[in-house]
């Protein structure tokens, strides 16, 4: 069967497009090729997916990126709905990095983790809501949103094979942590997210870590309130907001008991970064 270029795809004034792409089970989309790169998010259902003839499970949370000119197909074993998120580089009105050039020059297939999947989705949602709403602030907010999924995928990337299933979990509650430590982080609200008990959350955790997750949450936000006590003139209750406490007075207590002088006091004092305790990895 020929290879084809499908007809060629007009952009709206962002240079982004996202639609829903429906596949009843049996269908297939015979081998193609398009001159724009697109990330295709399956919502639900099952199927296959070929790039440049090689075969992957396409089913709910894959992710596919497509560069131009890439050879593939799809096939629909079950009902299969897509997100197709169509994107042209050179129309997209912002500055590209080496790093999201170098990770779309390949198409590649991801299997997302519950986590990384459960921030892609809200950002999909963004992205429909500000391309049906048609308005200024609609353009200028599509890229920021396609490049926050790509920092996502590329985050997804490097995420290290684990086999056991709790490691798996608290490895990804570690990384979540540390991207967003300065958020309202509560023991529940993180068990939630897990999906499990906090009993069990704070088990599995401390297993691998030798330490809860609030803890390790509480080493995260200190060790970044020390930089910037040394190494900025930000007034405490900046530091304070910065880092994701909502009161002074939490603030000034978990410094006092993880470093064993006030926040002042650790300033004045002008301690090296090498002196700076419980370095958090």
């Amino acid at each position: 069967m020929d290879k084809k270029l499908l007809k060629k795809f007009v952009f709206p004034d962002a240079g982004i497009d996202l639609y829903e792409s429906k596949h009843v089970k049996g269908k297939f989309v015979a081998e193609h090729f398009h001159d724009h790169f697109q990330i295709l998010y399956a919502l639900e259902g099952e199927g296959e997916i070929t790039l440049d003839g090689k075969p992957y499970d396409f089913s709910k949370d894959k992710v596919v990126l497509i560069n131009p000119k890439c050879v593939h197909s799809i096939k629909a074993t079950a009902k299969l709905t897509v997100l197709v998120l169509a994107f042209s580089v050179p129309l997209l009105k912002i500055t590209l990095q080496d790093d999201f050039l170098s990770f779309i020059q390949h198409s590649k297939h991801l299997e997302l983790d519950f986590i990384t999947a459960s921030e892609i989705r809200p950002l999909f949602r963004k992205m429909l809501y500000e391309q049906k709403n048609n308005d200024i602030f609609g353009k200028l907010s599509m890229p920021v949103y396609l490049l926050e999924i790509i920092i996502l995928l590329l985050r997804q990337q490097d995420f290290t094979n684990v086999q056991d299933a709790n490691d798996i979990r608290s490895i990804q509650m570690k990384e979540y942590i540390k991207r967003h430590y300065f958020e309202n982080i509560t023991a529940d609200s993180l068990s939630s997210l897990f999906g499990i008990s906090t009993r069990y959350m704070n088990d599995i955790f401390t297993r691998k870590f030798n330490e809860t997750p609030l803890q390790y949450l509480q080493k995260i936000r200190i060790n970044r309130a020390k930089e910037l006590l040394l190494h900025t003139d930000q007034d405490i209750v900046s530091i304070c907001f910065e880092v994701g406490y909502e009161t002074l007075s939490t603030f000034y207590r978990t410094f006092r008991n993880l470093v064993g002088i006030s926040p002042n006091k650790f300033r004045v004092s002008g301690q090296s970064s090498s002196d700076i305790s419980d370095t958090v990895s």
